[in-house]
């Protein structure tokens, strides 16, 4: 896959209309993946099909236009991005950026269960940390969640990522009835092992054919209650992302909260997200949309591109439309997480 390396001086940074400098760009290198999270996707989703995506070779170099307009951070997701065939041809592509120092960190999201054959090479290609998706310890609750997964799969690609030396952080959806009493028990077991957890609050996002309301559960709600039993200190971490931290005594270990319901961080948002078709969305929670596959096809220096990315950039709105909506139960947002990216 070919490129030019950037050097840090050759970025300059992107700035919203409302102050905020744009460094963190989120891509989603495919919208399929090989679980079927309840709250994420429906069971029998309809993909894209693979003409509508972009290729590799695309991706690199839309990913390179804003490396170029001063993003530092960048993260693969999908879907499952490790289910793209040769992903790992894009990943050490542009692992370059590292190198030469234009881009500070490159990762990615993962619900776990590729991580066993992938880790080592992960690591070989610069990446230093990873989020991976994992809402519970029951191997039963497991399979409900997730519809078909393997807890076990999961847990061996985790411990290779581990030996593969990626710092691990696990992110867990808060699912009410249903894995909100296991919260404790998650922590405990993600700090024993020095992994750091998150906690996410459910989003309105894409019609997945079950009740919203019946799966959101306030992590204020639960915090409280972990607080009855544990000593949580605030944190001044800034990993580039929405997660508030608190350091738990009785662990060692931090514990994140990303609560776009009930406490929303559009203050301080400094990422955009660009879907596997080349569709920027400069908000989650907005049906904002800038197409940047045609101005990526129509020319082959990356003039169109830049200026269409600074026309998106200029239309960033300054926060999310996410609601729970108890009077119609519909999404917020009609896109599924899984085409958007995690």
């Amino acid at each position: 896959m070919n490129g030019s390396a950037l050097s840090p001086s050759t970025s300059r940074p992107m700035t919203d209309p409302f102050g905020r400098t744009i460094s963190y760009l989120r891509v989603s290198v495919t919208d399929r993946c090989d679980l079927r999270c309840f709250y994420c996707m429906s069971e029998d989703m309809t993909f894209l099909p693979k003409a509508d995506l972009l290729t590799l070779e695309e991706l690199d170099r839309l990913c390179t236009a804003f490396i170029a307009k001063g993003v530092r951070k960048l993260r693969l997701t999908g879907g499952e991005p490790l289910v793209r065939r040769n992903v790992m041809s894009l990943v050490r592509s542009l692992s370059r950026h590292l190198k030469t120092g234009a881009l500070n960190e490159l990762t990615l999201t993962t619900n776990g269960s590729q991580l066993a054959r992938f880790a080592g090479e992960l690591a070989d290609c610069g990446i230093r940390r990873i989020n991976v998706s994992m809402d519970t310890l029951d191997p039963v609750k497991f399979r409900a969640i997730t519809r078909w997964g393997d807890l076990d799969k999961v847990l061996a690609g985790i411990e290779a990522a581990r030996a593969a030396g990626l710092a691990v952080k696990i992110n867990a959806v808060a699912l009410k009835n249903l894995n909100e009493d296991e919260i404790p028990a998650l922590m405990e077991w993600a700090h024993a092992r020095e992994l750091a957890l998150t906690l996410i609050e459910v989003m309105p996002m894409g019609d997945i054919g079950a009740g919203r309301i019946d799966q959101y559960v306030p992590l204020s709600l639960l915090r409280a209650r972990l607080a009855q039993q544990y000593t949580l200190t605030d944190l001044d971490d800034d990993t580039g992302g929405p997660a508030r931290y608190v350091r738990v005594s009785e662990t060692g270990g931090k514990l994140g909260f990303i609560t776009p319901m009930t406490h929303n961080f559009c203050e301080s948002c400094n990422r955009v997200r660009i879907t596997c078709t080349g569709t920027l969305h400069t908000c989650l929670g907005h049906e904002d949309a800038s197409d940047l596959r045609k101005p990526l096809r129509a020319s082959a220096d990356d003039e169109l591109l830049s200026a269409a990315i600074d026309r998106a950039i200029g239309l960033k709105p300054k926060g999310h439309d996410f609601i729970i909506d108890r009077r119609h139960n519909r999404p917020s947002v009609s896109r599924h997480m899984s085409v958007t990216g995690g």
